[in-house]
């Protein structure tokens, strides 16, 4: 695992201490002595993890980070704050600064090994969806990408998958108030508990009598609906291999018995706040995926969608030798529509089309609006005389039935012209297809409007 860490710390004896330590496991280092250049550093290059110094001249650790996480380019880099204080109030200081993580000096070496491997391995997640949603600024991602998680109000949903009685009593005491905490002593309905729960981090012990709890968070990872439920392992002493592989095997952290209340909730605050960012991410990328390809007023795919898949329905019939048939449609005289209800009253009539047009087609047919009042279906495994009949099927649907404008009931009369064409046998092309279709169209229109003809050829 090859990342690039930033080590802070204004005495030279300590950034050389840690800078061996981390070079021993194949990782890039970069120093600074000052928070200035911390900040600095983070902006200007591609910092993976920061291990900061709390106790500087100047301005200490908790400022440094404070500066880092309020800024959203680089608010998402994971800082583990080192400390020789270990107060309650300094770490709940750091925590409000937006730190990661806390190490305690002297720092121990497989702490700080599977703390860094563990942040590099989110790091890389979540770099994949910042990219991924950096095109979304229409849609506010840096507003998102600035929001404070952590600070959200909502309870955590916590399941707790623990044997032993006086343990989850004491856990329950601990997170009270603090989380919605569910629990069960058995690992294998713990799985599916999980699997079937939307839960926000799950706490596996290590202290089960005849079960291996690895087993279980290979299995959490392995599924799709857990695979990113961060997971803490509630660990004993003398468990550091098992706590190493537990980290290979993908669990976000871990707590040593006897756990301190304050480390847990905290860990438990880190765990959830990286997961609802990176949910947000997700589900900015879904959006923006979905706002690509569908047209915002109607609901239906948009011709950038049509323009990506019609060619390869083309090739896949023209392989399978099955028919294809596309049909193109124009609302008539439009423009009279909008000049006499107003551009509202043209998109009510737009919206309603949409809606009859999806359900007079099949679920495998692919209806999208081409731009303005004309709309594009194409129809796998149909040959033109079926095509034919569902383009009039669709007329009459259109034409029979009044559309309603507005609140007050009132109606107006609606047409659409349909061109239909399929595809021919031997050598065809999708452009082709479509100006076939769109010659029945225009004949149609100047046939009369409200028909449909269809071109052979």
């Amino acid at each position: 695992m090859t990342a690039r860490i930033l080590v802070v710390d204004d005495i030279p004896a300590n950034v050389r201490l840690l800078e061996v330590r981390l070079l021993a496991e194949y990782f890039e280092v970069l120093t600074a002595t000052n928070g200035l250049d911390a900040i600095e550093t983070c902006e200007n290059g591609k910092v993976d993890v920061v291990l900061l110094d709390v106790m500087m001249p100047d301005m200490d650790g908790f400022e440094v980070c404070r500066r880092l996480k309020s800024d959203p380019a680089t608010s998402h880099i994971p800082v583990v704050m080192i400390t020789a204080l270990d107060q309650v109030s300094d770490r709940v200081r750091g925590l409000e600064a937006g730190a990661d993580d806390f190490l305690t000096k002297p720092v121990n070496d497989l702490q700080l090994m599977t703390r860094v491997k563990s942040l590099v391995r989110l790091k890389s997640l979540t770099d994949e969806l910042r990219l991924r949603a950096s095109t979304t600024r229409n849609i506010g991602i840096e507003e998102l990408l600035s929001r404070n998680f952590a600070s959200e109000d909502t309870t955590p949903k916590v399941l707790l998958i623990d044997e032993r009685k006086s343990s989850v009593e004491r856990i329950e005491k601990m997170l009270r108030d603090r989380a919605d905490l569910d629990v069960t002593s058995d690992p294998h309905a713990g799985f599916f508990q999980a699997a079937e729960t939307p839960y926000e981090c799950v706490m596996i012990s290590t202290a089960f009598a005849d079960f291996d709890p690895l087993r279980l968070c290979s299995q959490l990872r392995s599924l799709d609906r857990t695979r990113f439920v961060p997971i803490i392992l509630l660990a004993e002493e003398g468990e550091e291999e098992r706590i190493i592989r537990g980290l290979e095997l993908g669990i976000n952290d871990y707590l040593m018995r006897p756990i301190d209340q304050q480390e847990l909730t905290a860990r438990l605050r880190t765990q959830v706040r990286r997961k609802r960012y990176n949910d947000q991410l997700r589900a900015s990328v879904t959006q923006t995926i979905e706002m690509a390809v569908t047209d915002g007023l109607t609901g239906l795919h948009n011709r950038r969608y049509l323009d990506s898949h019609l060619q390869t329905l083309f090739d896949r019939a023209v392989a399978r030798r099955r028919p294809l048939s596309v049909m193109i449609t124009d609302l008539d005289r439009f423009k009279s529509i909008n000049d006499a209800h107003g551009h509202d009253g043209g998109d009510e009539v737009l919206r309603e089309f949409a809606r009859r047009l999806r359900k007079n087609v099949r679920g495998i047919d692919l209806a999208c609006r081409f731009g303005g009042e004309e709309f594009v279906v194409v129809m796998p495994d149909t040959d033109g005389a079926v095509a034919e009949k569902v383009a009039e099927r669709i007329r009459a649907e259109i034409a029979q039935k009044p559309f309603a404008l507005g609140a007050d009931g009132k109606t107006i009369e609606v047409t659409v012209s349909v061109g239909v064409s399929s595809v021919l046998k031997g050598v065809d092309t999708v452009a082709a297809l479509m100006k076939r279709a769109d010659l029945a169209l225009y004949e149609a229109k100047s046939g009369g409007r409200n028909r449909v003809v269809a071109k052979a050829a």
